[in-house]
């Protein structure tokens, strides 16, 4: 398995990095026999130290975990518990998905844009146009899953919302965590065809 353990403006020492592949190899070995690669990521913010994980598996689904504290160390074990929680509470859904999967998740090439926000004035000024300004373009993944493998991995990787191609009819859809603790479902497919 390859790590790729980085600072953003820290630096991040062989002690850290050794501690990282150790305690990070351990909780994968338990849940998850085949990891591709690891991301763990280190920042600072004010007096605080931030940790952001991500696990790539073998089948194509993320595991994410973030956490924060005051001792780097800490921050990353706190971090690695969040990482345990998780794959513990899907292990054998993990297990049927690789089951039931003989190949791994196929991903499609979208296009992903960042908007510059709408000047707030007094309403006076009308913009000249209605198209937004695009700030930066990149390219983004787009899995193909079934409803309840976009559902795991929306909350393996501990996002809001999933965007992803339904495997049943090869159509967009989205998965997302409602205000309310459910999760929402948008099939936007026509009930006539």
């Amino acid at each position: 398995m390859r790590y790729q353990i980085t600072g953003k403006q820290i630096d991040v020492g062989e002690a850290l990095q050794s501690h990282v592949q150790d305690r990070l190899g351990e909780v994968l070995e338990k849940y998850s026999q085949r990891p591709t690669d690891a991301q763990v990521v280190f920042s600072k913010s004010g007096h605080e130290f931030i940790c952001e994980t991500t696990v790539h598996l073998s089948t194509g689904l993320n595991a994410a975990a973030r956490a924060h504290g005051t001792e780097i160390y800490g921050t990353f074990d706190m971090c690695t518990e969040k990482m345990d929680k998780q794959l513990r509470r899907y292990k054998r859904r993990l297990k049927d998905h690789h089951k039931d999967r003989t190949s791994p998740v196929e991903v499609f090439e979208a296009s992903s844009y960042i908007l510059a926000p709408e000047a707030q004035d007094d309403g006076a000024n009308e913009p000249e146009s209605l198209q937004p300004i695009i700030v930066a373009e990149m390219e983004t993944r787009v899995p193909s899953l079934s409803v309840g493998e976009a559902v795991m991995q929306m909350e393996l990787a501990g996002s809001q919302l999933l965007v992803f191609r339904n495997e049943a009819h090869s159509g967009v859809n989205v998965v997302y965590r409602r205000d309310d603790g459910n999760i929402g479902w948008i099939d936007p497919r026509s009930n006539n065809a």
